[in-house]
């Protein structure tokens, strides 16, 4: 791993452990811990499922969560917080771990994506999983992996770039991308995450011919699934939300465009996952909100 990757892990930690002190499972949310996915190390493909006790054996609209981290960092337990907080409104929530960069390179993430949801099929019966009703959310890199492998599900000419195929019976029925990461170019200046982050992502370190196959933007048709699109005041990645914006419209995908906090409330990059606050609270209603549009 770079020292930028290093130092970036031991930043992204701190802040973390930060936000969740002192938080703990809520008394009325269900969960099912370390749940074997895949072949890998059992640290790596592992995931959670939660939900909501008082839906008992009701099968309920799901939502999988791709963490955040600069595609280096992360796993289901710094966002087990978050993702219980949505199975408090009413969804089953399926938490995972993927693997990670740079032990790890593209497209790994996504091929751990394909299993969890994979895995999502064969045990709805078990979970009471509605998979009718599958939503995802997703921040920064989250946001990435999220976004391309909608367009692996819509776009057979991006689908036709890797190994694994979608599974079968599976769609998505509505996305939240949050403070995304949607297109990086090669002439990037001064961006440390295209000169650094991808150089430990991507094989080849970040080739033209890879940060396209990997462009979010590239790949979006009139039939990518309807999409909350969020970032905020501060946000280090909020330039990256208009472009997403114009695509969508340009190809009149169903969206919402949210940009939250003002010049006082200074909120920044994944301000949502901060579960403690009412900014959190107003985001994360808002994207459930707009998920239960598209349930009936």
């Amino acid at each position: 791993m770079s020292k930028f990757s290093d130092s970036l892990c031991e930043e992204f930690k701190k802040n973390d452990d930060a936000r969740d002190a002192l938080l703990s499972t809520p008394e009325d949310v269900a969960r099912w811990d370390n749940i074997v996915y895949g072949h890998e190390e059992r640290k790596w493909q592992v995931l959670d499922v939660y939900r909501p006790k008082q839906a008992e054996d009701e099968d309920l609209p799901v939502i999988i969560s791709v963490h955040g981290g600069g595609w280096v960092y992360g796993d289901k337990e710094r966002y087990q917080y978050y993702c219980m907080s949505l199975a408090q409104r009413g969804f089953a929530v399926v938490n995972f771990t993927y693997r990670l960069a740079p032990k790890f390179k593209y497209p790994a993430p996504l091929e751990d994506l394909n299993l969890v949801c994979g895995w999502v099929m064969r045990r709805a019966r078990r979970y009471h999983f509605d998979t009718e009703r599958i939503f995802g959310v997703g921040d920064s890199a989250g946001a990435q992996l999220l976004g391309l492998y909608a367009g692996i599900c819509t776009n057979p000419e991006c689908a036709g770039l890797y190994d694994f195929t979608v599974p079968e019976g599976f769609s998505l029925t509505a996305i939240a991308l949050n403070c995304g990461v949607y297109e990086i170019h090669s002439d990037c200046g001064d961006d440390i995450m295209a000169r650094v982050l991808m150089k430990d992502f991507l094989p080849g370190g970040g080739t033209e011919e890879e940060l396209a196959q990997i462009s979010v933007l590239k790949w979006i048709t009139d039939v990518y699934p309807p999409t909350f699109c969020m970032t905020s005041v501060a946000d280090m990645e909020k330039h990256q939300a208009l472009p997403l914006v114009q695509k969508l419209t340009e190809n009149r995908v169903p969206f919402v465009f949210r940009m939250f906090g003002d010049k006082v409330n200074q909120l920044a990059h994944v301000f949502h996952c901060d579960i403690k606050t009412v900014d959190a609270a107003q985001c994360n209603d808002a994207e459930c909100d707009f998920f239960r549009e598209f349930c009936f």
